[in-house]
This record gives structure tokens, sequence and C-alpha cells, in this order.
């Protein structure tokens, strides 16, 4: 059974975007906390994502490694992108590309059909997406880098649940720029 991890940049009162999709208080990219991300970015087999995330990130990665300032970690970053398979579940979107599928139905019941396939560790992303996956019970790993901030509203990074889900802590480690890394398993 796959394993299926729900990380993010968040701020200390829970956000993943301030009002109005802001992201700007995460700060300029740091080179550490970006070769992070890669680094897990690299160990993943298969990317979920929901509308608003695969809009943002298809509009920018797929020829980020052709921009002049472009980093040697963006444009590593930008290549595993586009070689890793994807998953975008929307029921808006007519289609999809940069090696993805589109789903546009039971998003619950596709990714629980996907865990139970042979394969590396999936990622999730997007927060209504996720929202589905945690309140279904099938986040198996929580990642958050909550940066020292506060937004006070916007998109947050836990969804309203029916049940309590009960975490085991993993790792927590400082990050630069006074973040913080916190990675949880979920008890089963």
């Amino acid at each position: 059974m796959r394993k299926l991890v729900y990380g993010m940049n968040v701020t200390l009162d829970g956000y993943i975007a301030a009002p109005g999709d802001d992201i700007g208080w995460s700060g300029p990219p740091n080179d550490e906390l970006f070769g992070f991300w890669l680094d897990r970015e690299l160990g993943i087999d298969l990317m979920l994502y929901g509308r608003k995330l695969w809009q943002a990130m298809s509009s920018h990665w797929p020829t980020a490694d052709e921009q002049p300032d472009a980093t040697p970690a963006q444009v590593e970053y930008a290549r595993n992108w586009r070689d890793t398979p994807k998953v975008v579940f929307s029921s808006t979107l007519d289609r999809v590309d940069w090696n993805t599928r589109l789903v546009t139905g039971d998003a619950v019941a596709e990714i629980t059909r996907l865990k139970a396939e042979a394969g590396g560790p999936m990622e999730i992303g997007g927060a209504t997406l996720a929202a589905a996956a945690m309140r279904a019970g099938l986040i198996d790993e929580y990642l958050l880098i909550t940066h020292p901030v506060l937004v006070g509203g916007g998109t947050p990074f836990f969804t309203a649940l029916d049940d309590w889900v009960n975490l085991d802590l993993v790792e927590t480690r400082a990050m630069p720029g006074g973040a913080v890394l916190t990675r949880y398993e979920t008890r089963r």
C-alpha cells in the first residue's frame, strides 16, 4: 500500500495562504528550504493536485528551468516536476498536460484506489483536495514547515474533521528564517 503525504509551508496560525491566495508571507525563496522541498519531491512517485494548486504549479514549473536566473535546485525541481506522474482532480478543467492525468469523478474513491496500488509515496496538494482525503482518513503523514508569521485568515492547512486524528511526532527541527519543520504520522 502506498503512503500518502500532505505537506506545505504554513503560517503559525495555520494557513497555507492569506486572504486572496497570498503566499507572500513565506518570503523570498531560501536555498536551504527550497532544497528541503526538492529532496522530498525526488522521493515522490505520484503527485495529486486539486485544480487551484495545479494551475499555479503548471503555470510556472514546466519552463522554470529555462529562466536565466534559475538556480541549479530550481532547474532540478522543474525537471523532476515534469517527469513525475501527476493526477489532477477537477470538475471544471477539461484537459491537463505535463505527464498528468485528469480525474473528474469521486476524488476520495480514486485516491483510495491509488493508495491500494503498489508503488512509492504519493504527495497530495491543494487545500480542498487534501481536506477530502483528510476527512476520509487517507493521509498517512503530515509535514508542516511553519513560518513565524500570523496572517489572521485565509486558506487553512487543516480542515474541519468529523473525528479526531491521532498523530505521532516523527521529526522536528529548525529551518532557515525561523521556520520549523514538524512531521507527523497518522496513528493507525
